[in-house]
């Protein structure tokens, strides 16, 4: 049986695993070299030593490199004490003026748990495959089709997504420093950890709750995880979370043939009710006889509202796109894969999601 002290060890260890993403994806040695204890060690193969030598390789290196993204997936984490013991998935999207590559592999990760902090201590990267396919990315400043410019990722100071999130930060402190629900005088340090961790889960919810929204064009769904004040930021779509519900399920129903949202390396900072996160997306769609698939980050602040964790304010930010005629098949190898996804209603997962209304019912 998980224990509550598991329950929160396992969600400050997979914020430190988004966090190491997230500093190699953008080239900063300082957020990256926070997932490590002092003293961690590393094999990637290519380098076996101190932690802190592989930090300054992976940060120099980054720096002048088009953006990547490595989406830490499949965490399984098994706490004992304050030690842990780790394995995850990940799909590195790297790229040069000529190659798109994906990189697929594992992390076999040793945790402890040291001045009340969850990092790494030792981390093995073990290879698994590859793709390799000529770089068909397009990127630009968004002149040629102002409507659906999506704010575009980097490295360090010039990714548009760092100023996004200092923002949204920003104004979540000042919000939880004016409206304060738990006080020091009544919780201890325990009990806000739990919080945080029941805060994350809850808020993963929100994420997957945006996937299908989406992708089953379920305008209702969507809507309801926004506050009414919300503000999205899409390229796509751009306006309060009521008017992109509506208009981006519009959209997908009438526009896309299909449409499928993966959400990874999902990283969340709790403070009282307010919070801010970012969580890398893998977007798939089929248009007009091309597959297009875009790699980007959600830039995330919510807040709880009447004991309900909300979407305040999302901003999508692309890394990295393909596009190719499409290769979609129905038949053939595919044929005996009778149940397919579809917008709407008749989509298996509603009568599966109501299933376990009615088991309790009965």
């Amino acid at each position: 049986m998980l224990t509550a002290d598991e329950f929160v060890a396992r969600h400050q260890i997979l914020n430190t695993l988004a966090v190491h993403s997230r500093g190699v994806d953008r080239g900063d040695a300082t957020l990256l070299g926070s997932a490590y204890h002092p003293g961690a060690t590393v094999d990637y193969g290519f380098f076996v030593g101190d932690a802190a030598t592989l930090v300054a390789i992976l940060a120099d290196a980054q720096k002048t490199a088009p953006p990547t993204t490595h989406r830490t997936s499949n965490c399984w984490i098994k706490v004992a004490g304050d030690r842990a013991v780790s394995e995850s998935y990940v799909i590195a999207h790297v790229e040069d003026a000529e190659t798109q590559r994906m990189v697929l592999g594992r992390y076999l990760d040793r945790h402890a748990c040291i001045d009340g902090q969850w990092r790494l201590t030792h981390r093995q990267y073990v290879i698994e495959g590859n793709t390799n396919r000529p770089n068909t990315a397009m990127r630009g400043d968004g002149s040629a089709d102002i409507a659906h410019y999506v704010a575009q990722g980097s490295k360090q100071a010039a990714d548009a997504g760092r100023a996004v999130l200092s923002l949204y930060a920003a104004e979540a402190a000042a919000s939880a420093k004016g409206n304060q629900t738990m006080t020091t005088a009544n919780t201890t340090g325990t009990d806000t950890a739990l919080h945080d961790a029941l805060a994350r889960a809850e808020i993963h919810d929100l994420c997957m709750a945006y996937g299908r929204g989406v992708d089953r064009a379920d305008a209702a769904l969507l809507g309801s995880i926004f506050s009414d004040d919300s503000v999205v930021i899409s390229g796509v779509i751009n306006g309060s979370g009521a008017e992109f519900a509506e208009q981006i399920c519009a959209f997908v129903s009438t526009q896309l043939d299909l449409c499928f949202h993966s959400v990874a390396n999902e990283w969340v900072e709790v403070n009282g009710d307010e919070a801010v996160g970012e969580h890398y997306a893998l977007a798939h769609m089929t248009k007009n006889g091309h597959d297009v698939m875009t790699g980007g980050r959600y830039l995330d602040r919510y807040v709880k509202r009447d004991g309900k964790w909300l979407i305040r304010n999302r901003t999508f930010v692309t890394d990295w796109n393909t596009t190719h005629a499409s290769t979609l098949q129905r038949d053939g190898f595919y044929e005996a894969l009778k149940t397919w996804g579809c917008f709407g209603k008749e989509d298996p997962v509603y009568a599966h999601w109501a299933s376990l209304d009615a088991s309790v019912d009965a």
